[in-house]
C-alpha cells in the first residue's frame, strides 16, 4: 500500500498526463462554441399588410401556433409587399420575416416598374397561398377585357403595395398607361368606396381572402367582377401568375355569388426572411404555415401549400431541409426549447468526442511511458556501472561502485509506482542487488 508521500507522488504523475488532456478538451470546447448558433430569440417580427388583409389573417394564425412554443410573433401592419421588402432589406427595421407577393421581388419581371429589387440578404421560406387579382368595374360600362379600361379612372392599389406593382404591369401589357388613363394610388377600402360612389371606374385588389369590403362589392348590382377570359395569355407572359377559377356560387350558395364561374389570375403569397433568421425559428414558422395552409382553400387543393416553388428569392437552406425531411427528429419528439438546447449541446459534443477519444487512448500510453522511463533510466545507469566494473576492478573503483549501488538501491526502494508496475520495480531492485554482490566479490 502506498503511504501519503507515495500517493502524492503518484498523483503528480497522473496530473502531469491528464491535466494537459483536460486543458485540450476545454480548449476544444471553447473553439467549438464559436460555431454554435446562439439560442433563438423569443420574439420575431413579421411584416404583413393591411390589418384586414389575408397576410395579417395568416400572421395571426401563425402567432397563436408559435406562442405554443414560447415564441412571440409581433405583427407589423404595412402598406404591402413593397414596404415589406424595404423593411426586410433594412437590418435596423426589426423585421425578421414578411409576406411578399410573387413577382415583386424579382427585378427581371418588373417591366420597368420601380420596386426595391432583390437583396442578397433575403431568402424565401415558402410560397403559402394563391392571391388572385380582383378587378371590380362599374356594371353600366363594364369592359370585357382589361384593355377595355383604357381612358378610365382606375384605383390601382396603395403606394408600397404589391397590388399596385402587379396592376401596373398587367395594365401596361394591356395598353393601359398613365398617358391614356387615370391611375390612382388608393388602398383597397378607399378604392372600393370610390368605386361605389362612382368616382372611379375600376378598383383592383390582390388577396386570397374575401374581406367584408369585397363581399359588399360582389353583392352590389352596380359593380361587376371582371372575368379574365385571357388568363392563360397573362400567365404565359408573366411566369409568376397562375390561372384560378372562382366557381359559381362558391361564396354564397343561397344567393349564387358569383352568378357564373369567373377566371382570375393569381400571384403567390410567399414568406421571405432575412438570411440570419435562426434555423429553429424557420422550422417553427414552416410548421405553422403547414398547419394553416395545408388544408387548402377556394383557390388551392389540400396539400398544395406551403411549397418550395413559386418563390422569387433563393430558397433558404433550412427551408430546403424542412421540405425534404420535415422538422429535425429532436424537434418532433421534444418540446421546442428542450430540443434547441439538446441540438446545441450535440454540436458541442461532436468535436469534443472526436478530440477526447484519441486523447483518452494516448493518455494511458503516455502514463505508461512515464513510468517505464523512470525504470529504464535506472537500468541504463546499471549497465554503465557494470561496464565500468568490467573495465576497472581495482579496490578504489569497487568502493565507488558499491557506494553508488547502495544509493541506487535506496532510491529505487523509495520509487513509487502503481501496483500494476510493482513486478517491474522488484525486478529492478533484484538486478541492483545482484550487481552489488558482483562488485563486492
Amino acid at each position: 500500500m502506498l503511504n501519503d508521500a507515495g500517493a502524492s507522488h503518484t498523483m503528480r504523475d497522473i496530473l502531469k498526463i491528464y491535466v494537459p488532456v483536460i486543458l485540450l478538451v476545454i480548449g476544444g470546447f471553447v473553439f467549438a462554441w464559436q460555431f454554435v448558433d446562439p439560442a433563438p430569440s423569443k420574439t420575431v417580427t413579421v411584416a404583413t399588410g393591411a390589418a384586414d388583409g389575408a397576410y395579417s389573417a395568416s400572421a395571426r394564425d401563425y402567432q397563436k401556433l408559435l406562442a405554443q412554443s414560447g415564441i412571440t410573433l409581433n405583427i407589423r401592419h404595412t402598406s404591402g409587399t413593397v414596404e415589406n421588402l424595404r423593411l426586410l432589406a433594412d437590418p435596423k427595421s426589426g423585421v425578421d420575416l414578411a409576406f411578399v407577393q410573387s413577382g415583386v421581388g424579382n427585378p427581371s419581371l418588373q417591366n420597368g416598374v420601380a420596386t426595391p429589387g432583390a437583396s442578397s440578404d433575403l431568402v424565401s421560406l415558402a410560397s403559402v397561398f394563391l392571391e388572385p387579382l380582383w378587378v371590380f368595374v362599374r356594371a353600366e360600362a363594364a369592359p370585357a377585357r382589361l384593355s377595355g379600361l383604357k381612358g378610365k379612372r382606375i384605383a390601382v392599389g396603395a403606394e408600397g403595395s404589391g397590388t399596385k406593382v402587379l396592376t401596373l404591369q398587367l395594365l401596361a401589357a394591356s395598353g393601359v398607361t398613365e398617358k391614356n388613363s387615370t391611375l390612382l394610388a388608393m388602398s383597397g377600402n378607399d378604392g372600393a368606396k370610390a368605386l361605389e360612389a362612382g368616382r372611379v371606374d375600376a378598383a383592383v385588389f390582390v388577396t386570397g381572402r374575401v374581406s367584408e369590403t369585397m363581399n359588399r362589392l360582389l353583392r352590389d348590382p352596380r359593380v361587376r367582377l371582371l372575368d379574365f377570359v385571357r388568363a392563360d395569355a397573362y400567365k404565359a407572359h408573366f411566369g409568376y401568375l397562375a390561372r384560378v377559377t372562382l366557381p359559381e356560387g362558391v361564396l354564397a350558395l343561397d344567393t349564387n355569388i358569383p352568378p357564373a364561374p369567373v377566371s382570375l389570375v393569381a400571384p403567390t403569397a410567399t414568406l421571405v426572411a432575412r438570411d440570419d433568421l435562426h434555423p429553429a425559428i424557420v422550422d417553427l414558422v414552416l410548421g405553422a404555415a403547414t398547419k394553416v395552409h395545408q388544408p387548402g382553400s377556394v383557390f388551392s387543393p389540400p396539400g398544395a401549400f406551403p411549397s418550395p416553388n413559386q418563390v422569387d428569392f433563393p430558397l433558404s437552406e433550412d427551408a430546403r431541409r424542412y421540405f425534404k425531411s420535415g422538422p429535425t427528429f429532436l424537434r418532433r419528439v421534444l418540446p421546442f426549447w428542450l430540443a434547441v438546447m439538446v441540438e446545441r449541446l450535440l454540436i458541442m459534443l461532436v468535436p469534443l468526442v472526436t478530440l477526447l477519444i484519441p486523447l483518452m487512448k494516448i493518455a494511458p500510453a503516455a502514463y505508461d511511458w512515464n513510468i517505464q522511463r523512470k525504470l529504464q533510466s535506472r537500468y541504463r545507469e546499471l549497465r554503465l556501472l557494470e561496464g565500468r566494473f568490467r573495465a576497472d576492478d581495482t579496490p578504489a573503483t569497487r568502493a565507488a561502485l558499491a557506494a553508488r549501488l547502495e544509493a541506487m538501491q535506496k532510491e529505487t526502494a523509495s520509487l513509487k509506482v502503481p501496483l500494476s508496475y510493482a513486478e517491474r520495480l522488484y525486478h529492478l531492485r533484484t538486478h541492483i542487488d545482484l550487481m552489488r554482490r558482483i562488485v563486492a566479490g
